[in-house]
């Protein structure tokens, strides 16, 4: 799920110029981008979900076909403290014959909110998915995150309250589709 930074404070109308410092994840960044990871699950109180560890992520962004990108937010560029992340793939509407960009997942440490750190974060994705001639940019954001729900409707976003995400996961996974004995 997608979390973002809270709004910016009264007075301040700068834009995501403030925060220069957004780049392409890179595998030396893993070990920054699972601690957020945790830190967004802990967050959303979903923290004895993850499982992933540095391995896994490594493979998914950097192995021979990648599942996934992300970006990663710094404080003061290259090799000084992690800010915030998106993690971000490729979708594909049947409807519009291409290609739709689905970010998974935007967070940024508390620590770090209001600066513009989130709107620089998804202001670059909405770059990629116009680069990249997707014909959408897509996510979910969890009910009860008003002040996420507040952020993006202030970027142009539309919630889809129409739409539902369907899923399946772990022991319903391996029988999902499987004939009933």
């Amino acid at each position: 799920m997608v979390r973002s930074e809270h709004p910016r404070p009264p007075g301040r109308e700068s834009g995501p110029e403030d925060f220069r410092h957004v780049s392409e994840c890179t595998a030396a960044d893993v070990t920054d981008l699972l601690a957020m990871i945790r830190g967004l699950a802990d967050y959303e109180n979903l923290g004895d979900l993850v499982v992933c560890d540095e391995a896994a992520i490594t493979h998914a962004l950097f192995g021979e076909r990648p599942a996934a990108e992300a970006l990663i937010a710094r404080e003061r560029g290259p090799g000084s403290a992690a800010a915030g992340f998106a993690l971000f793939f490729h979708t594909f509407s049947t409807f519009r014959g291409r290609r739709g960009l689905w970010l998974e997942d935007l967070f940024v440490y508390p620590d770090f909110r209001g600066r513009g750190i989130g709107r620089a974060l998804i202001s670059r994705l909405g770059a990629i998915a116009r680069e990249r001639g997707c014909a959408r940019f897509e996510w979910a954001v969890l009910d009860w995150n008003t002040d996420a729900i507040g952020f993006y409707e202030g970027l142009g976003a539309t919630l889809m309250p129409e739409w539902r995400l369907a899923r399946v996961t772990g022991d319903a996974l391996q029988r999902f589709g499987l004939p009933k004995v």
